[in-house]
C-alpha cells in the first residue's frame, strides 16, 4: 500500500457546488482530536481558512465529534447528527479511537457508517487519520498502522478521498519544522501548533480538490466517482457482508419496566435528547427487537450501574463496563454492544440492574441514551 499523505480518489463536487450557491454545511465525526469543545482543535483552523478564502459564502459548522468513542457510536449518531443536517462534506476521523477496538468489530461498524453516510446522504466524505503513539514504531519503520490501512481499503472501494494527517505532523517533525511537543506533549492530544498541522493537510488537500474542479472542463479529465450521479449513488458490494449500514433504535415507549424508572433529558451531553433512568438495584427492563445485534448507548462515568443482560432464553450474561483511569464520574457517551451474531429474527431482551462492585463502579446510575439494533 502507498504511503501518501493525500488521495483524492473523487471529486468534491458537492462542496464545490455549495460553494458557488454561497451556502455550505460542513460536518465532522471522530474523537477528542477532532471535537469541537477544545476551542482548537483541527476543524476550527481548517474553517477559520474556509471563511477566509470564501469570505462571500455563509458556512454552517455541524461539529459532532465526542471524544472517547469510536465508529462503532457514530454508526448510531450519524442519521440525527449529520445526515438530518444536510452536509455537503464530512470528515470522519476514526484511525486513532477504533485502534484498540476488535479487529471484525471495527470492521463491521467503519463500513457501516461509510455505508450509511453514502447511501443517506448527498455529501462529500473525507476520511482523515491521525495519530496516537501506539503507531509510532510502525510509521518509524515506514510503514502503515493496521488500523489505517483498513481504513484506506475502504477509501479504495467506496471511492473516499483520504488525508493521512498524523503523516504530514510526522514528517513536520522529521524535518525539524515543529518540534515533538509543539505536536503532542501527551503522545495523542495536540497542541494549537499540532492541530494546525494537522489543518494545513486538510488545507492543502481542499486547495487541490476545489482547484481541480474550478478548472475542470466538461468530459475531460474527469474522476469516476460515487459521488458524481448524485440521483443514483449505487453502492458496490461490501467487503464485510456483517457490515453495520442497517441500524435502528427500539423507542422507550416500546421498554417494559419494573421498578422505578423515568425519563430525562441529558444535563450532560447535547448529543442525547432524552434517557431511561434509574438508581435502583434490581430494575429490569424488557422489550422485543429484530436483527442482529443488540447495542445499548448510556450517560456514563464511575457512577455508572453494570447490569445483566438475557436474550431469549438464553444465560444471563453480566455486563460489567470498562472504566478507564481517566474517567469522569459522569457524562461519557458510551456504547455497549451486547450481541452481534445473533440470527435475524425476532428476540426478547431483559436488562437488570446490578451494583458492579469494582474498584472503579462507584455507583448505581443507569442512564440509557437508546436501545439500538444491528440489522
Amino acid at each position: 500500500m502507498d504511503k501518501r499523505i493525500w488521495n483524492p480518489r473523487s471529486s468534491l463536487l458537492k462542496l464545490q457546488a455549495a460553494i458557488e450557491r454561497g451556502e455550505v454545511t460542513i460536518g465532522f465525526l471522530g474523537g477528542s482530536i477532532t471535537e469541537a469543545r477544545p476551542g482548537h482543535n483541527w476543524p476550527e483552523k481548517v474553517m477559520a481558512w474556509l471563511v477566509e478564502t470564501y469570505p462571500q459564502v455563509r458556512f454552517y459548522v455541524e461539529n459532532a465529534a465526542i471524544g472517547a468513542t469510536g465508529s462503532d457510536l457514530a454508526v448510531f449518531r450519524a442519521g440525527r447528527d449529520i445526515v438530518a443536517k444536510s452536509c455537503d462534506v464530512v470528515f470522519v476521523e476514526y484511525a486513532v479511537n477504533d485502534h484498540y477496538a476488535p479487529h471484525e468489530r471495527r470492521s463491521r461498524s467503519r463500513e457501516g457508517l461509510l455505508r450509511l453516510l453514502l447511501a443517506s446522504s448527498e455529501a462529500d466524505l473525507v476520511l482523515v487519520y491521525t495519530y496516537l503513539q501506539a503507531m509510532y514504531a510502525e510509521m518509524e519503520a515506514g510503514g502503515v498502522p493496521e488500523s489505517i490501512k483498513e481504513l484506506e481499503q475502504l477509501g479504495e472501494h467506496y471511492n473516499i478521498g483520504s488525508v493521512w494527517m498524523g503523516l504530514y505532523a510526522f514528517e513536520e517533525v522529521r524535518k525539524g519544522r515543529m518540534a515533538w511537543e509543539e505536536w503532542l506533549p501527551d503522545g495523542l492530544h495536540p497542541t494549537h501548533r499540532g492541530s494546525l498541522s494537522y489543518a494545513q493537510s486538510v488545507i492543502t488537500f481542499l486547495e487541490k480538490q476545489l482547484h481541480m474542479e474550478r478548472i475542470r472542463q466538461p468530459g475531460v479529465g474527469e474522476v469516476p466517482s460515487l459521488t458524481e450521479n448524485r440521483g443514483e449513488r449505487v453502492l458496490p458490494e461490501p467487503l464485510n457482508r456483517h457490515h453495520w449500514g442497517n441500524v435502528s433504535f427500539v423507542p422507550f415507549r416500546e421498554v417494559q419496566t419494573e421498578g422505578p424508572w423515568a425519563v430525562h433529558r441529558s444535563v450532560n451531553l447535547v448529543w442525547m435528547e432524552q434517557m431511561l433512568t434509574t438508581s435502583a438495584v434490581g430494575a429490569k427492563l424488557r422489550f422485543v427487537f429484530y436483527g442482529r445485534g443488540l447495542t445499548l448507548g448510556f450517560d456514563f462515568g464511575m457512577f455508572s450501574a453494570d447490569f445483566l443482560c438475557r436474550i431469549d432464553d438464553g444465560e444471563a450474561l453480566e455486563i460489567r463496563m470498562e472504566r478507564a483511569e481517566w474517567c469522569p464520574a459522569e457524562g461519557l457517551f458510551h456504547i455497549e454492544t451486547v450481541a452481534e451474531d445473533l440470527l435475524p429474527e425476532r428476540h426478547e431482551a431483559e436488562i437488570e440492574v446490578i451494583h458492579g462492585n469494582g474498584p472503579r463502579c462507584q455507583g448505581t446510575r443507569f442512564r440509557l441514551a437508546f436501545i439500538g439494533i444491528i440489522g
